[in-house]
């Protein structure tokens, strides 16, 4: 008899097409920008995260070569060993510098930032209070982390304080929250939640992956735009969206990152990034803070088209470059995504387990580098197909 230990998965991936949940990898060409080629057809493009429209940006490659040229390639290390180049300590310190914080830790990724800084945090006898909506990153450390998990809905402050209110036997309070949550696009309540940690003596952590180089006047992210900076105890960041790159960070107080660098084990466990990384991420932090008009130009074209959507009929949610388009059902919403990329127009449908059933979506990911004529396609595409599902 034939062994067949993983059969299941056919009828399992099965059942994934029957519900329309089944993804599958698609392969670009060329660099990340406005317009691209993606198996063989060219889109606009409104599906990534690359708002500032850095990550083809030639300043940044010209950086990466030349640290390429003085301290090669891969790291070779995890950063507690020999991997923590030169390039890295300058861009920990220029992300210090920049979000006004004593010190900062690189991670390989912002899932990684989120996974090891909770886990390092927190732990048995704790409690950490998690919003509903929360990023996948937040959620798994929350889960690995070995405290008690309490989940309050979705903004509610109402809520998270009657679940807050009756952990004082707990050892430790956490709260952590997405400052700009990537589906809906909207914010955390930042100032009721900093009075919350404050009364309840809870540590408030917050992950400003979507919103970093993107709000407040200095592009330090939803803590900046709130005026709660000072007031928030552990920040988390991602290279990976507005500043084009990739890996995470932390920033916070120096005991905080010392803590880190010998408790997070996504940190001591990981091959430090290549150094050439942290060179265009230099390149990048320089840009956001000479280069304001980007931010600013990429909000005042989401806010007018978030009201254009919104005269057409359809039901549009967030506050910021982020736009969903609510639809309900996986079936629909995927229907739309491929009416949409019949018309050269790359708009993701986002399903379970992405979002919450019932609450699939088509999500509109604004970037700098789109022009008024890319808006405007996506805007008559988006009007005929609200006439077709009337």
């Amino acid at each position: 008899m034939t062994r067949r230990p993983l059969a299941w998965l056919e009828e399992e991936l099965q059942t994934l097409d029957q519900l329309h949940m089944r993804r599958h990898l698609r392969t670009h060409h060329g660099p990340q920008t406005a317009e691209q080629t993606v198996d063989g057809q060219q889109f606009i493009n409104f599906g990534g995260n690359d708002y500032l429209g850095l990550a083809a940006d030639p300043r940044l490659g010209e950086a990466a070569i030349a640290a390429i040229q003085q301290e090669g390639w891969g790291s070779g290390a995890s950063p507690l060993v020999t991997g923590h180049g030169v390039s890295h300590a300058a861009l920990e310190a220029a992300l210090a510098e920049l979000e006004g914080t004593e010190a900062a830790l690189l991670f390989s990724s912002g899932f990684a930032a989120n996974v090891g800084t909770i886990t390092a945090l927190a732990g048995k006898g704790d409690v950490v209070f998690s919003d509903a909506k929360n990023h996948a990153s937040i959620i798994d450390g929350v889960r690995l982390c070995g405290a008690r998990p309490q989940i309050y809905q979705h903004l509610d402050v109402d809520h998270l304080e009657k679940l807050i209110a009756q952990a004082s036997a707990f050892r430790r309070r956490y709260i952590v929250t997405d400052t700009l949550f990537s589906m809906d696009g909207d914010f955390a309540p930042l100032v009721d939640l900093c009075e919350l940690a404050d009364r309840y003596d809870a540590t408030l952590i917050v992950d400003e992956a979507h919103a970093t180089g993107v709000f407040g006047e200095q592009g330090h992210g939803v803590c900046e735009h709130l005026g709660v900076e000072e007031q928030v105890d552990v920040r988390i960041g991602t290279l990976s969206k507005a500043l084009g790159g990739h890996g995470g960070f932390v920033v916070g107080g120096q005991q905080l990152i010392d803590w880190l660098l010998n408790r997070a084990r996504s940190y001591v466990f990981s091959t430090a990034a290549p150094m050439a990384a942290s060179a265009a991420m230099l390149a990048a932090l320089q840009i956001v803070r000479d280069e304001p008009e980007r931010r600013q130009l990429l909000l005042k074209r989401a806010d007018a088209l978030r009201e254009t959507l919104r005269k057409q009929g359809w039901q549009v949610g967030g506050e910021s470059q982020i736009i969903p388009i609510l639809l309900g059902e996986p079936e629909p919403t995927m229907q739309a995504s491929h009416r949409l990329r019949d018309q050269g127009l790359f708009v993701p449908g986002i399903r379970p387990p992405s979002v919450p059933s019932g609450e699939s979506l088509l999500r509109i990911s604004l970037s700098y580098a789109h022009t008024p004529a890319h808006l405007d396609k996506l805007t008559t595409a988006l009007a005929t197909l609200r006439q077709q599902l009337l």
